[in-house]
């Protein structure tokens, strides 16, 4: 049931393990420090909301950087976790932890001056938090107030993975003598998030959303956007990959994170949209179409895609039939 699958969501994060590897990801924890703490200008007497507030570790930097009052909003039992880690470090009398949904909870201050989150998920938006950041930011968030992290942006790229769709794609033609046909299509439409090695992205990128936190909505969220990839080598193309980047840009010097093939890996990893059509490319051949991004309706943590492609040479004559695909991230 929805119910039972919320529940879920919000238990999960109760288990240490999943915020052991938010912690470890240094891209995430280190960005997320820098912009707090090398401004404590922006912090210092403020108060200060984290949404979402996990092992605590967001409000430990803001109150570190010298907000005179933090506000920890937490779902899960995490939250006694927090506390104890709190009072370990001294903050009880500047951070204090609400368990309860945000949309739902009152808090002891009427209006905050900074709003803190790591709301983003797989593909930005897979079980992300947005929702409940632009909740927080329309209920609570001051005029003037700072937003962290206030920008995200969304990108495609395709690339040459031959081996791995094989292992994981192609299994399903023959399984024990048996024709698992049938079950190759469900795979397909699910998006694998892995790492992906930056020699297998034969494109240019391509920015699909950009979302500006001080001003989107939250139907900002469910969107359709033209996309273009430009070919830089003869290869084949097997899929297209998302990932995205993260700004502070009220920052003294504006803090950047990227999730991509090409920096640091993140335990956000990318994305993979394996394609049933295998294209044979050439350097300035382009791969264009529209990406089609929604809350699935029975599950709004889940996500509802549909990519339509072309192939063309560096003239814009086709090279194959248009094709259209329908994935669930889930």
């Amino acid at each position: 049931s929805e119910s039972t699958s919320a529940d879920y969501y919000f238990n999960s994060y109760a288990h240490f393990g999943i915020h052991e590897d938010m912690l470890k990801d240094s891209v995430r924890t280190g960005n997320y420090m820098r912009a707090i703490m090398n401004n404590s200008h922006l912090f210092e007497g403020k108060t200060v909301l984290d949404v979402g507030s996990g092992t605590g570790i967001l409000c430990l930097f803001a109150a570190k950087a010298g907000a005179a009052k933090v506000i920890g909003v937490e779902c899960s039992e995490i939250v006694r976790t927090a506390e104890a880690v709190r009072d370990a470090n001294g903050f009880h009398d500047v951070i204090t932890y609400i368990q309860g949904k945000v949309e739902e909870v009152t808090l002891p201050v009427d209006k905050v001056d900074i709003i803190i989150s790591e709301w983003m998920g797989y593909f930005l938006l897979y079980e992300s938090m947005l929702d409940t950041v632009l909740f927080a930011r329309d209920k609570w968030l001051v005029e003037g107030g700072h937003l962290f992290p206030d920008r995200a942006m969304l990108y495609l790229g395709a690339i040459e993975d031959e081996e791995f769709k094989e292992q994981k794609i192609g299994y399903w033609d023959h399984v024990w003598g048996f024709d698992f046909s049938a079950v190759k299509r469900s795979v397909m439409q699910e998006p694998l998030v892995d790492f992906v090695e930056e020699t297998a992205v034969i494109t240019s990128s391509c920015c699909i959303l950009d979302l500006d936190l001080r001003t989107c909505t939250i139907k900002d969220t469910d969107f359709a956007a033209r996309f273009k990839l430009f070919v830089k080598r003869k290869d084949f193309c097997h899929a297209l990959v998302g990932w995205f980047d993260v700004s502070f840009n009220a920052c003294h010097v504006p803090v950047t994170f990227t999730t991509a093939p090409s920096g640091k890996t993140t335990h956000w990893k990318q994305t993979v949209f394996y394609l049933e059509n295998v294209m044979r490319c050439h350097k300035t051949d382009t791969i264009a179409g529209l990406i089609a991004v929604r809350k699935n309706a029975k599950n709004p943590r889940d996500l509802d895609v549909k990519v339509q492609y072309q192939h063309c040479d560096s003239a814009g004559k086709s090279r194959a039939d248009a094709s259209t695909q329908f994935f669930r991230m889930r």
